[in-house]
């Protein structure tokens, strides 16, 4: 191979993992659609209880850099709205639980209303505007505290 066609594969390679990186860049922490899923404390991997009006369900692993911060965010929302609990469920002792809703990346979040219905879905850590509208939008646009 002439070293002016591998410079160009190179160039070309770059190119392209630099246009992936932004993409994913760009939709992560975005709130998706849900699957509208009926889902339990037991599916998820958890012994906790959902909340009365919502349900924030973090998967985490242990490896996660983002997970932390994630995690305050989610307690922070969910004390902040009465009857809203912040479950976080970790991947590495429950890894069954990864296939099921197919996690792929962590943090992933699911909102799960009150007829325990997966409502929406956030690949990667949250963006706290968005994931407060589509909160408010489940509870009726009311905040009880």
């Amino acid at each position: 191979m002439s070293p002016l066609l591998a410079l160009a594969a190179l160039a070309v390679l770059v190119a392209v993992a630099t246009a992936l990186g932004l993409l994913q860049r760009a939709r992560a922490g975005r709130v998706t659609q849900g699957s509208g899923t009926t889902v339990s404390p037991a599916d998820v991997g958890s012994t906790e209880e959902f909340g009365e009006r919502a349900t924030l369900v973090q998967f985490s692993t242990s490896t996660c850099a983002l997970c932390p911060g994630t995690a305050r965010l989610l307690s922070g929302i969910a004390a902040a709205n009465a009857g809203v609990v912040h479950l976080e469920v970790d991947l590495t002792r429950h890894p069954e639980v990864a296939d099921r809703f197919g996690v792929l990346q962590t943090p992933t979040t699911l909102l799960v209303d009150a007829g325990r219905h997966v409502h929406a879905r956030i690949g990667g850590a949250p963006r706290s505007d968005d994931l407060d509208r589509e909160l408010q939008t489940v509870l009726g646009g009311h905040r009880v505290r």
